[in-house]
Parts: C-alpha cells; structure tokens; sequence
C-alpha cells in the first residue's frame, strides 16, 4: 500500500512544502510521447539554427523536399503525405511562390489540378539546404551507431505509418 506524505510542521505552524532535491522523471521516461517529443525538440533546436540562413522551418523544408523529388506533385499529395491540413497548406505554398521557389504548372492528367514544380532558385536552394539537413542529421544522431538509427528510424515507423 502506498505511503501518504504528511507535510511537517513550519515553526510558524503551517504545513511546510517539502524541497524538491532529485527531480523524478521516472514516469515521463517510460513514455513513448515524452521520449519522442523530447527528441524532436533536440534535433528541431538544431535544425531551426541550421536553415535559417535558407529561410526554412521544417515544414517548409518538408514540402520543399517532397516538391523536389517528386515534380508536379499536387497540393492533396503534399496533404496526404504530410498530414497537413489543406488550409494550412494554401498559405505555405502562396508564401513559397511568393519567394520564387515554387511555381505552379498544370497537371498533365488532371484539369483540376496544378502540379507544383521548383524553380532554377529552389532547386539551388534545395540543394544546399538538403546538403545541411544531412549534416545535421549526422550531428545529432552522432551518439548512435548506424545500426542504431536506422533501426530507430524503423521504429518511429511503425508508431506513425498506418498497419
């Protein structure tokens, strides 16, 4: 049976608020949630510091990304693949052919649909700021052997890819 803590007794009669010496995190540490957030906030501090010369937060980053390796993807793939709302992504994608880094060209398929291609400036753009995103990768995965991460990255997988 747990045991109850009794504050004790200020001199001046009140109950005393015991002093925390050792933080317990016990609880938090075996959580999949905390672990994972905890490690994004590590790898997202140095990615921000990273791309800011290039302008990019990492959604930004991500869409560019996916634009880059896949030509005349639409704005529902970018959704889908990202799991971005489409209202989100509307002003994203203004504000990246605003830049000059996106421009829009008509879907070879679909009347409806405007592919999303890079510019001469994204795509150089892009291929700096990959070449960043690599190295930082490297940095702070640096306490993990290759085997490690990947199998890491397998793991993270499977809490997020759908069965």
């Amino acid at each position: 049976m747990p045991q109850l803590r009794v504050p004790r007794q200020a001199s001046n009669g009140r109950n005393a608020t015991p002093a925390v010496e050792e933080i317990d995190t016990g609880f938090l540490e075996g959580l999949l949630g905390y672990n994972a957030r905890r490690a994004a906030l590590a790898v997202i501090e140095v990615f921000l510091e990273r791309m800011a010369p290039y302008g990019l937060k990492p959604v930004d980053f991500s869409v560019l990304s996916l634009v880059t390796h896949n030509p005349g993807i639409t704005s529902r793939q970018l959704c889908s693949a990202l799991g971005i709302l489409p209202p989100n992504l509307v002003g994203m994608v203004n504000a990246l052919e605003k830049r000059e880094l996106i421009a829009r060209q008509p879907h070879p398929r679909d009347g409806r649909a405007m592919g999303l291609h890079l510019t001469p400036g994204g795509q150089k753009l892009m291929r700096d700021a990959e070449k960043t995103a690599a190295a930082l990768e490297s940095d702070v995965a640096s306490r993990l052997s290759p085997g490690e991460l990947q199998t890491l990255i397998r793991l993270l997988k499977k809490v997020y890819q759908p069965a």
